[in-house]
This record gives C-alpha cells, structure tokens and sequence, in this order.
C-alpha cells in the first residue's frame, strides 16, 4: 500500500525535520540526513524516533 504524493509533500523526519522518501517497495520512510527509516503499517508511516531503524541495519 502506497503513501500519496501529497501527503508525502507534507511529511518530514521527526528528528532533523528534513525531507524523506519511500523505498523502492514503498514499505519504508526514508530520511537520508539522518540514515534513519521509518515502517509503514497498514498504510500508516510510524514517525516514532523511537521506532525508527537505522539504514546501514538492513
């Protein structure tokens, strides 16, 4: 399930406030500032610093 475009727009890393991306399966919220991912659930981005996954993990 895809994030929309505009909604994405809008989106920014809760820890830097930069911009973010989704990955090629659009399953994950990425903020390259920050080597940080974020899940997507259900639809759902879970901007939770907390929750977050480093990118150099996976």
């Amino acid at each position: 399930m895809s994030i929309k475009k505009e909604l994405l727009e809008i989106l920014a890393c809760p820890k830097c406030k930069g911009d973010i991306h989704t990955d090629d399966a659009e399953n994950w919220l990425i903020c390259d500032a920050c080597r940080l991912k974020y899940e997507i659930r259900d639809g759902i981005p879970i901007m939770l610093i907390e929750e977050a996954v480093s990118v150099d993990q996976t």
